[in-house]
């Protein structure tokens, strides 16, 4: 069936033809897939059946639906900012899937007719509230995992739904959510608690790795939930939600004091929950028989240790204070113009590792007759390496938060970088620990300061067995800074570290040998490890 041709709008007015296109998707071909679950839904939202129908069918699209739109996502998460046109379309078209979700489940519950004092009403207002919960919660998932700031309002249709479920009395009443948990029911406030877990976990510094386990974890565990009302004057828990204010879990430190659409979470039972998952993981227990996913131990207790702050609600004080500043900070990214702007010269082989690339070999070949025999070759192309100008927004001893509009390079969350601060005069290592596109279309990126001064060196690695050995290629020595009790460490391009392996390093003239030993940091496109010079 070719919906995408058919010049007559689709109509669905029954189940057994609602059924019957559902039947005969082309989930092979997402791209496809989405275009004719696009034309279900606008059919749906256009000319809907009678509300039961219109249940039946839209609970039946969930599967497909969410198997065709993680496809899609795949192609522009993990994706360095600002998106492709490509990308970005493919973003929107998700979003737009996920709000559309939304829109016909509420549809449902303002077609059906109200029936307070039947239970299996209450039931299905618990089911159709609980969905426009879920599909929402899918718009704010997929601006974190695509970067992008939240669209305005977000929060109080989130908030809304929320409410209206509370209003109702049927926040707590179970319900079936077979595509997050086949073994227990869930409901209302534990669907509206999961993306407030999300949220406060910090999305924008989180890998999409990390933020699909933190989004699984938190739908596991969100039902040890309770939210209540702010009943006492007096009291005041560290965070709140203000269920009329388009502002997600915060602390209540700047709420507007006591109001009656305020409400406080209790998460003592996560907070046993993380600990007790914390020593099972520590005496050996592996995290995918704790249904934690296969993941690593070291991985899942880092990530663990990471959320058990906020989501107990624990305060998290920063190490470090944070300056409001003013000034143009110079960025660099790519480990040769980074080598380049922290040297001040172009990286080049020294005479010992001579050994020409194939575009300065056949440069060699062309212009043979102009080459003198007598001397050596000798190729030096322009050199010209961007350098992108961003605004400091703020600063601390161990990192900025920087921001620019649209034009410039593109930047990856995790990226290594190399900034010249607007009040220094040489180039600092950085990398890229928050990353967020506004709505206008500008970045805003919160890079951490690799410690110390960096030094750009060129290494490779030694050849065993008498071979012949690699070209050397940029990377950077950190020196040790005692203060912060931190020893030396070298900076390389992801991929080159080989636990104990020899590297050969070499800055000026000199050449000297070290031993790989552990990984201190990583990224997306580096390693910063410790060695032992030989």
């Amino acid at each position: 069936m070719n919906t995408t041709a058919n010049t007559t709008p689709l109509t669905i007015s029954d189940l057994q033809s609602g059924e019957s296109y559902l039947a005969q998707l082309s989930l092979a071909n997402p791209a496809v897939a989405e275009q004719q679950l696009m034309a279900f839904l606008d059919a749906l939202l256009t000319a809907p059946p009678d509300p039961g129908i219109l249940l039946s069918l839209l609970e039946r699209a969930r599967v497909p639906m969410c198997f065709v739109e993680e496809e899609m996502a795949r192609r522009y998460h993990n994706k360095p900012l600002i998106l492709s046109d490509e990308e970005e379309l493919n973003f929107q078209m998700v979003v737009s899937a996920w709000r559309k979700m939304s829109k016909a489940y509420s549809l449902c519950a303002r077609l059906e007719e109200p029936d307070a004092e039947n239970p299996q009403y209450a039931a299905l207002m618990a089911t159709l509230l609980h969905r426009c919960l879920y599909y929402t919660g899918m718009v704010i998932l997929e601006h974190f995992r695509a970067r992008r700031e939240l669209p305005e309002g977000i929060w109080l249709e989130l908030h809304g739904y929320y409410e209206t479920a509370e209003e109702w009395g049927v926040a707590y009443t179970p319900v079936e959510d077979l595509l997050e948990n086949t073994l227990q029911a869930t409901h209302c406030a534990a669907a509206y608690a999961t993306l407030l877990l999300i949220d406060i976990a910090s999305p924008y510094s989180n890998s999409v790795r990390n933020l699909n386990l933190i989004r699984r974890w938190a739908g596991m565990w969100a039902p040890l939930i309770s939210i209540h009302r702010l009943e006492d004057d007096l009291e005041e828990p560290p965070y709140v939600v203000a269920l009329m204010k388009d502002m997600p879990l915060h602390p209540s430190a700047i709420a507007d004091g006591p109001s009656n659409d305020l409400r406080r979470l209790d998460t003592t039972r996560i907070g046993l929950q993380i600990g007790y998952l914390l020593s099972q993981l520590r005496q050996r227990v592996t995290p995918s028989q704790l249904g934690l996913g296969e993941e690593t131990s070291s991985h899942v207790i880092q990530l663990l240790e990471h959320l058990s702050r906020p989501w107990t609600q624990s305060a998290s004080p920063r190490k470090f204070r944070r300056f409001a500043t003013e000034g143009i900070a110079q960025v660099a990214a790519g480990f040769e113009a980074m080598h380049f702007f922290i040297s001040g010269r172009e990286f080049v082989q020294p005479d010992s590792a001579s050994a020409y690339s194939r575009g300065e070999f056949d440069q060699l070949f062309t212009f043979r007759d102009r080459a003198d025999p007598g001397q050596s070759l000798n190729i030096t192309p322009h050199i010209s390496f961007p350098l992108d100008e961003w605004s400091v927004i703020n600063h601390s001893a161990n990192g900025f938060r920087l921001g620019r509009s649209n034009a410039g390079q593109k930047v990856t969350h995790g990226e290594l970088l190399a900034v010249r601060p607007h009040d220094g005069e040489h180039f600092l290592l950085v990398h890229a620990t928050w990353l967020m596109q506004e709505q206008s279309g500008g970045l805003i990126v919160g890079v951490a300061i690799l410690p110390g001064m960096p030094s750009a060196i060129g290494v490779r690695l030694v050849a065993t067995g008498g071979g012949v050995s690699d070209r050397y290629v940029p990377a950077f020595q950190l020196p040790p800074v005692p203060a912060i009790k931190e020893e030396g460490s070298l900076v390389l391009p992801a991929g080159m570290y080989q636990a104990s392996r020899i590297l050969e390093a070499y800055c000026g003239e000199e050449t000297w040998q070290l031993r790989m030993l552990h990984v201190l940091q990583r990224g997306t496109d580096f390693d910063r490890i410790s060695y032992q010079v030989l």
